[in-house]
Order: C-alpha cells, then structure tokens, then sequence
C-alpha cells in the first residue's frame, strides 16, 4: 500500500479522498487522471488516506466522513477511518478561519514536534500539500530554512516541507505557488534522504491550455502581441486570493512560461484576478490572445469557461501519489522535471524551463517506460 498524507483537508483533498473511494469501488471512472490508461506498477487500489491535518476549526477533531458533506460529497463508509488532525497556523493562515492549530497553545518548536508526532504515527510514504496560497521565496540552505523556520518566517507549505523532509520517511508534492521543488535546500535534502519532492503549483484550467497555444502559434512562427487570461472563483483559495501577497504569487506562477515557449515576453495579464461567492468552486475563465500572421494581418482567439477548480487537481492526485512513491522506490532522488513540467505550473527544479504539456507528456511517458517499465493498459480503464 501507498500510504498517502493530506495537508489542508479542504475541497481539493476532501474531493481526492472521496473520489478515491469511488474509484476503488468501481462506482465511477477515472477520468481526470491524466495516467489512468499507463500501467507503471502501482495501481488505483494501493492507495491509501493514512492521514489528514488542517487548522480549520470546523474540520479538526472530525472524520473525513463527517467533513465530505461540508462540501456537498457523499459520506463515504471508508472515510470514517481517518481523523482530521491540527495542523500548523503560522502567520500564512487567511484572516477568515478561525483555527484550531498546534501553535495556537504551543511554542513554536514544541508545534513542530507534534507534527513530527504526528509523522511518526501515521507513517506516510507520501504527503501531499493542498492549503492555500501563500506568498515565498526560493531557499537555497538547509540552514537558512532551518534559522527562518524557528523565527517564524516561513510561509505554512514551506514549513511544512521542512517538518516532512527533515523526518526523512515521505516524499513530498506541493500543489501550491510556494517554492518547494524550486527550493535548492529542499531538493537538496530529499536527495540526501532518498526521497523526491514533486511540485510547484498543479496546472489544471486555463493554465496547460494557454501553455500549449502559445507552443501552437510559436511552432507556427506567428507574432503573439499580447495574452489576457483571467480567473474569478467562490472558493477559499480565491477568496484568499484577495490578499495581495498571495495574488501575486499565483501570478508568478500561472505567467512564468511566456519566455520559455515564446522566446520573448509579450505584453500580458494572467492572473485571478477576483472572488465572487456565487460562483463557487466553478471558476470563471476568460482568454484573449492576439497574433500577427502571414502579411501582417492580426488574428485573435476569445476563450470562455467554466471549470470545477478542485476536483481537477484531485485528479491529479491519484497520479502523483503514485509517481513520487514509484520513482523513489525505483531510485530517483531530488526532483524529476520531467513529471512537473506536465503537472505543474513552475515545475522544479529551480531552473527548470517551461514546456507545452503535450510536449512534457511525452517526455514524461519515455521516462516512466525507462525506469518503471511502463506501458499503456491493453484495456484502458477509462474505456
């Protein structure tokens, strides 16, 4: 089994452990899991929710069971087995929730401990970062992540990180804007542990999709002049989206691709750029791009959409679960660009360049053909 740990247990992880439920029951199909049709050794089933923290207060105390119907889910049996545990506030945490967190009572190193209490009793091959959004910076030191984690400087994902990885027993994917898997130090000492982290930012909506136009029109050597996309959304990572700290570091994320495929920056805006509570977890989406073609003359692309924000990246989920655990049993250390520049939206390492998805999807296949001996299903599940 692949025991996998949940850090924010909102809608993304609420979705993936309902959903994994289902899946495991036969009760719906695997569509959203971008590998369901690759066999590479570790199936659907091994999965397994060993554990879940969060700081809401609603949440903590209460079974996955109890918290699906918060989000309109069906209270699944299996989910009743695992207890939402306190997790870390720190000064990251929106304004909006009222906590029950390990630092709330606790000093900050006695919090920390009882995190890696907490490891150490769930025992995760896997721990997967959902929270919100978050505001960072690279870190390039062991020792400078370990000074700015005890003065309370660092940002709840990448504390997080530091818990995990210092504990030296589970990879780690990060799903969120934090620089984790751009980090140097936290490659550097998932290396040293033989583990892998995997990150940053899942790229599910808008994202891929202008990724892979901007590869269209420049394999066509046409002029892009300009590129607006944005997103309004009623969830709570939208809603703390309204904080501009955090705005921004979603920006970062979702624009720092044009010069990679392109070769230039042309003039844009990418970004979420609103919260509107009606519209719930179905984000709206608007595109805009324009290009010069043949003689001169400028064409455009108007795009609109709507799109279930969250049980995209659960989706996700099912596969980079599976992928760090496989990779790191077959040996690979640090990161693998080769799968976050398909799943993420600034993929580590570092100095990782862009790609189009389609583009690292492929890369990605050949890598799991090579090391995990991969092959696509002669039954494809989701047939």
């Amino acid at each position: 089994m692949v025991r996998v740990a949940l850090v924010g247990q909102g809608y993304v992880a609420t979705i993936f452990a309902w959903g994994l439920c289902k899946l495991k029951k036969g009760e719906i199909e695997p569509w959203g899991v971008p590998l369901a049709d690759v066999d590479f050794g570790v199936p659907v089933e091994d999965l397994e929710i060993a554990g879940s923290v969060d700081v809401d207060e609603r949440k903590v105390g209460k079974s996955l069971r109890e918290v699906a119907p918060m989000y309109g889910l069906s209270p699944e049996p299996e989910l009743g087995e695992v207890v939402v545990a306190p997790g870390l506030k720190l000064r990251s945490t929106p304004g909006f929730i009222r906590t029950k967190a390990l630092d709330d009572s606790k000093p900050l190193a006695d919090a920390y401990g009882a995190f890696e209490e907490w490891l150490d009793d769930v025992k995760p091959d896997v721990v997967v970062d959902v929270t919100s959004t978050v505001a960072s910076s690279p870190l390039y030191s062991w020792r400078e992540v370990e000074e700015k984690a005890y003065r309370g400087d660092l940002p709840h994902s990448q504390v997080y990180a530091f818990l995990v990885l210092r504990h030296g027993r589970s990879s780690y994917v990060n799903l969120q804007p934090a620089y984790v898997a751009c980090s140097p130090a936290f490659v550097e000492k998932a290396r040293e542990n033989g583990l892998l982290v995997l990150g940053d930012d899942g790229a599910t909506g808008a994202t891929p999709l202008t990724v892979d136009l901007a590869e269209h029109l420049k394999e066509r050597n046409r002029r892009v002049l300009s590129i607006a996309q944005f997103n309004i959304g009623g969830n709570t990572d939208f809603l703390a989206l309204t904080e501009p700290e955090r705005n921004l570091a979603k920006e970062n994320t979702k624009s720092g691709f044009l010069k990679d495929i392109l070769g230039y920056e042309p003039p844009h805006f990418i970004r979420p750029t609103g919260y509107l509570e009606p519209l719930g977890d179905k984000k709206f989406v608007s595109m805009h791009v324009q290009w010069v073609s043949f003689g001169g003359f400028t064409d455009e692309l108007v795009v609109n959409m709507r799109i279930n924000d969250s049980p995209a990246l659960a989706g996700y989920i099912v596969d980079l679960a599976r992928l760090a655990y496989a990779l790191a049993k077959a040996g690979l250390r640090g990161t693998v660009p080769e799968v976050n520049r398909f799943y993420m939206k600034r993929p580590g390492p570092l100095d990782a360049r862009h790609t189009s998805k389609i583009q690292a999807y492929r890369e990605m296949l050949g890598l799991l053909e090579e090391k995990l001996g991969a092959r696509l299903r002669a039954k494809p599940l989701s047939a």
